[in-house]
């Protein structure tokens, strides 16, 4: 999982070579822009030799003796042979210089040619990956570290644009000029030249490829190390109250520092090898070009090549072995970006546990009723948490579920909204099993009112028509109202445009849950689930909210898990479960006059406002 504390999975070139192929998909909308940003690489690969070669020619116009000594025929009597020789130079130095202003002309096309490529391509990843983030069932969010998984992500994400830089703009040119270089060798100077380039390389690779994948295990412990630091800190910062009540900051600085030591150790060892495979590298180019160099001036005393031609090889192995001796680190980086890629990878590949099926319909609510039967579930095999469930919720009534922590109350609200599927039986809506309509129109008929009401980082407004985002201020306006909102909103200094703060933190919890009420009214669906919708309320406030809260209920199917038991005594029928099965049903008169459960609650919140050992 990517989660924080999770072990990245075992990497392997077949895994890249996958990996490679799906990053391609990404490019191929764009194939004519890539083919024609290569078409300018190429060409700038072809100017960049080009200018050893004149300048091979400058050094051989300008020394016509082919030794190396002076022309002197510039300054002869009859005055025709320097002015050519001169003429000659200064058309080869034009055309040195228009060679490099080409490559550099070339080099900057395929940049601005490859930019769509490349930032669409990460675009349509990273809306990928937070399409499949929101697909991704409940169990995945629930087991999810917020910092690594953000982390994890954000390093993903980059890691396409440094895998397209460090293929397109540095390996393939990189291979293209290795052949140019090599064909010219070759062709003009014998097979000991071309023997020793190929020679050079060829070390020069397998020693960056076997050095470099050894050193790597450093990179992922970092990696992982980086993503444990991350999801600490940001669990701390979302939990800063909680801290903070248990003056708890100093073993949270410890627990992150704990993880950015082992970062930096990990981080030492990957300098330490770096750098020892940076000297590897340089040693072995050395050698390499020391070689050629040897060979040029052998020829150039046995006078079978010119100064132009030494100076030709010099620059041909510099231009060469300069951009070769940043192999080892685009290697590297490609390294890191595959590493860093396969995290998003698997995120993608991973199948989500909630499926539409292939023929699932729109569910199309005419009655709004809802119906459990024998409904099995646990989360773990080994510990069940609802057992054979059976109960009817008739098209607008209000049902009411009650009972002790554990008894399964809340996952009724789960199974019912479909994050998890049932192990055995049926959940049905006008007689239509879920698992048959599509999540979305299921999802869009159904309102909720949830114990842990979370805000979104903006305003009051905004929060408020979230729920149905073309709703007009008048709507939103009515919707605070019934919420008992209206008051609290006029007395803001900017009312509706107030911004909540993240997770709603600027609010009480009594406030969010009006909020969350006003929202569903926003809404106004045909059924409405309230999760313990009053359980952050005062008496006051919840007597305030239960008319408005009634009144939606009244025109919607309702089913209520219950906090307060002072709030379902108007219920049409009151489920009492108890470790998984439905003990008790009946009015709330009923439930009294049997002396069973249910009159054991109620006597326990009596006196009481807040009966928190009722609490699920």
């Amino acid at each position: 999982m990517m989660a924080g504390g999770r072990q990245e999975a075992p990497h392997s070139n077949r895994r890249d070579i996958e990996n490679l192929k799906k990053l391609s998909t990404y490019l191929w909308e764009y194939r004519g822009r890539v083919l024609v940003a290569l078409g300018f690489l190429m060409l700038s690969k072809l100017a960049i030799v080009a200018v050893p070669l004149v300048l091979k020619r400058i050094i051989n116009t300008l020394d016509q003796t082919g030794t190396g000594a002076a022309v002197d025929t510039l300054t002869d009597s009859a005055g025709t042979t320097g002015d050519d020789v001169l003429l000659v130079g200064l058309g080869l130095v034009a055309a040195y210089g228009l060679l490099r202003m080409a490559s550099s002309l070339f080099t900057e096309l395929r940049d601005s040619l490859f930019a769509r490529v490349r930032y669409r391509a990460m675009q349509q990843l990273s809306s990928q990956v937070l399409t499949q983030l929101h697909d991704l069932s409940l169990a995945f969010h629930l087991e999810r570290r917020t910092g690594s998984i953000a982390k994890d992500l954000s390093r993903g994400t980059s890691s396409l644009s440094s895998i397209v830089n460090l293929l397109v703009f540095n390996i393939v040119p990189t291979a293209a000029e290795f052949l140019l270089v090599a064909a010219i060798l070759l062709g003009g100077y014998g097979w000991q030249y071309t023997a020793v380039v190929f020679g050079t390389v060829a070390v020069y690779v397998a020693f960056t490829l076997f050095f470099s994948g050894w050193r790597m295990q450093f990179r992922h412990e970092m990696n992982r190390m980086d993503s444990l630091a991350s999801g600490r800190a940001v669990d701390s910062l979302l939990n800063y109250e909680t801290v903070k009540y248990f003056n708890n900051e100093k073993r949270e600085i410890e627990a992150y520092d704990a993880h950015m030591n082992d970062w930096a150790d990990a981080g030492v060892k990957s300098q330490v090898t770096m750098s020892t495979l940076n000297f590897g590298q340089a040693a072995i180019v050395s050698v390499g070009v020391t070689l050629i160099m040897m060979l040029a001036v052998r020829d150039v005393s046995n006078q079978t090549i010119t100064l132009g031609d030494i100076v030709l090889i010099n620059a041909m192995m510099l231009q060469l072995f300069v951009p070769l001796n940043y192999l080892g680190v685009v290697y590297r980086g490609l390294q890191y970006s595959l590493a860093d890629m396969d995290l998003v990878l698997r995120l993608l590949e991973r199948t989500p546990q909630i499926q539409d099926k292939p023929d699932a319909q729109p569910l199309a609510i005419k009655q709004a009723r809802i119906e459990f039967r024998d409904v099995e579930f646990a989360y773990l095999p080994e510990r069940p948490i609802l057992r054979g469930i059976s109960f009817t919720v008739e098209p607008g009534t209000k049902v009411a579920v009650v009972g002790p922590s554990g008894a399964g109350k809340s996952t009724l609200s789960r199974l019912l909204f479909r994050f998890y599927d049932v192990d055995k039986g049926q959940v049905l809506i006008d007689g239509v099993d879920v698992r048959d309509c599509t999540q979305s129109s299921l999802r869009e008929s159904l309102g909720v009112v949830p114990q842990d009401t979370v805000m979104f980082n903006d305003t009051i407004r905004y929060n408020l028509a979230y729920a149905h985002p073309e709703a007009d201020d008048e709507r939103v306006a009515e919707a605070a109202r019934r919420a008992n909102l209206e008051t609290f909103i006029s007395e803001l200094p900017q009312g509706y445009d107030t911004v909540v703060g993240e997770r709603g933190l600027k609010l009480s919890g009594g406030e969010k849950q009006r909020m969350a009420i006003a929202r569903v009214v926003v809404k106004d669906p045909p059924i409405i689930i309230f999760d313990e919708a009053t359980s952050s309320l005062d008496t006051r406030s919840e007597q305030a909210i239960l008319e408005g809260m009634n009144a939606v209920a009244r025109r919607a199917t309702s089913l209520v898990i219950a906090h307060r038991l002072s709030t379902v005594v108007d219920a049409d029928q009151i489920i009492v479960l108890d470790a998984g099965l439905v003990v008790e049903r009946g009015t709330h008169d009923q439930l009294l006059a049997a002396g069973g459960l249910y009159a054991d609650l109620w006597q326990l919140q009596l006196g009481s406002d807040d009966a928190e050992e009722i609490v699920e």
